[in-house]
C-alpha cells in the first residue's frame, strides 16, 4: 500500500502552536534579515517617504499635473500609493473582510481548498510559491486565485463563504479597470500612445492573492516575503492597518504606512523593460511583527506568457531614445526562470542587460 503523504504544514498553524523560536527553515542568513535594516537609523522625513498620487477620480482637469506625479513616482521610485482613485471604499473593505474570513477558518476547513505544492503558483491556499527544496521560507500564507482571463476565473475553487465569490470577482473587474487607467497614464507620461504599454502587455493573466502574515515568535530573523521584484506589468495591492510591506530605495528600506482607503501600486519587471529603464520595477518585501497578524491583497496584472516583451521602439536609439537596455523575452520563459532561481531582488531582470549596463 502506498504511504500516504502528509499534509504540508501552514504558517498559521506554527503560530497559533505557540513556539518560541523560530523553525530553522523559516530563518533567514544574517544578511537579509530585517534586524540589520538601516532604515532603522533613520526614518524618512514627511513628505520624503513612498510618494502618495492624488488621482482627482481622473478629473481631465486634473490630468497634466496627476500624470507628473506619476512620472516622477514611476521613475524614481517605482512604487507608490493613489488615493481618489475611483474604486469604492467599500469594496476594499469587504476584500479585506473576505481575506480574514477565509484564514478565520479552522484549519481542516482551509485545507479543502488547497493548492498543487509541486507546482508553482497554483491556484489555492499555500504557504510555499517556489519550488526549490533548499529555499529560505516565507512566513506567509496565501489564496491565490485565477481571475483572468476570464476562461481561467472558475469561481467554484474558491472559498463557499457568504459572498466571498462574488467580492472576489467585482475585485478584480474593478482591479482591471484601475491598472488600464494607470498603465495608460504611464504611457503617455513617456509620450507613447496611450494604449502602447497595455497594446504590448497583449492579453491580460490576472491573478489576486490574499496573504496572510501570522505572528512570529523571533520577526528579528524571518521574513513575511523575501525581497523579490514582481514578474509581470503592474500590482495593485491593499492592506489592513498593521502595516509591513517595505520598497528598496537608495540602499534603505522604506515602510509604506498604511493609509485608509488608498491602493498601493508596485511597478513589476516586464514595465521596465518596456519603458526600456526609464521606469524601474520596484523591489520590496514584508515584514512581520510578534503580536498582530497581517492581510494583504495583491492583484497581478500580467502578460499572457507566450507574449515576447520588448523595450518600446519609441524609446531607444533609432527611435529618438537611449540604447536598448534590455534584451527581449518571451514572457514565459521569464516566470520559469523566476520560479527556478527564487527571487533575490531584481537578480532576474538585470540578467537580461545588455553589456550588464546598470543604472
Amino acid at each position: 500500500m502506498e504511504a500516504k503523504t502528509a499534509p504540508p504544514q501552514r504558517v498559521q498553524s506554527i503560530a497559533e502552536a505557540g513556539l518560541k523560536q523560530l523553525p530553522r527553515e523559516y530563518i533567514q542568513p544574517p544578511e537579509a534579515r530585517p534586524a540589520g535594516r538601516r532604515m532603522n537609523e533613520s526614518l524618512p522625513a514627511p513628505g520624503e517617504g513612498v510618494p502618495v498620487v492624488d488621482l482627482f477620480l481622473f478629473d481631465p482637469a486634473s490630468f497634466e499635473d496627476v500624470r507628473r506625479e506619476i512620472q516622477r513616482a514611476c521613475g524614481e521610485w517605482g512604487a507608490f500609493q493613489i488615493v481618489n482613485h475611483g474604486i469604492p471604499r467599500d469594496l476594499l473593505e469587504r476584500m479585506i473582510a473576505a481575506g480574514r474570513r477565509f484564514f478565520d477558518l479552522p484549519q481542516d476547513e482551509k485545507r479543502a481548498y488547497s493548492c498543487d505544492s509541486r507546482s508553482p503558483a497554483s491556484e489555492g491556499y499555500g504557504s510555499r510559491m517556489l519550488s526549490k527544496d533548499d529555499s529560505v521560507l516565507d512566513w506567509r500564507d496565501y489564496f491565490d486565485h485565477h481571475t483572468l482571463p476570464l476562461s481561467r476565473r472558475n469561481p467554484s475553487r474558491w472559498p463557499d463563504l457568504g459572498d466571498y465569490r462574488e467580492v472576489v470577482a467585482e475585485y478584480s473587474d474593478a482591479m482591471r479597470e484601475l491598472a488600464q487607467k494607470l498603465l495608460r497614464m504611464a504611457s503617455e507620461s513617456l509620450s507613447l500612445a496611450p494604449s502602447f504599454i497595455e497594446e504590448a502587455i497583449g492579453e491580460v493573466y490576472q491573478n489576486i492573492t490574499v496573504s496572510f502574515y501570522p505572528p512570529c515568535p523571533q520577526p528579528e530573523l524571518a521574513l513575511g516575503l523575501q525581497s523579490h521584484s514582481d514578474m509581470g506589468a503592474i500590482t495593485l495591492l491593499i492592506q489592513d492597518d498593521v502595516g509591513g510591506l517595505e520598497v528598496l530605495k537608495d540602499g534603505l528600506w522604506i515602510p509604506i504606512v498604511p493609509l485608509p482607503g488608498a491602493v498601493i501600486v508596485i511597478l513589476a519587471d516586464q514595465t521596465e523593460i518596456i519603458t526600456n529603464g526609464e521606469y524601474r520595477s520596484s523591489v520590496h518585501r514584508a515584514v512581520v511583527n510578534p503580536d498582530r497578524p497581517r492581510l494583504s491583497v495583491a492583484a497581478f496584472y500580467d502578460p499572457s506568457k507566450s507574449v515576447e516583451i520588448l523595450p518600446a521602439a519609441p524609446l531607444v536609439a533609432g527611435g529618438g531614445g537611449s540604447p536598448a537596455r534590455y534584451r527581449g523575452v518571451v514572457y514565459g520563459d521569464y516566470v520559469s526562470s523566476w520560479y527556478r532561481k527564487g527571487p533575490d531582488g531584481k537578480r532576474n531582470i538585470d540578467a537580461l542587460l545588455i553589456d550588464n549596463q546598470r543604472s
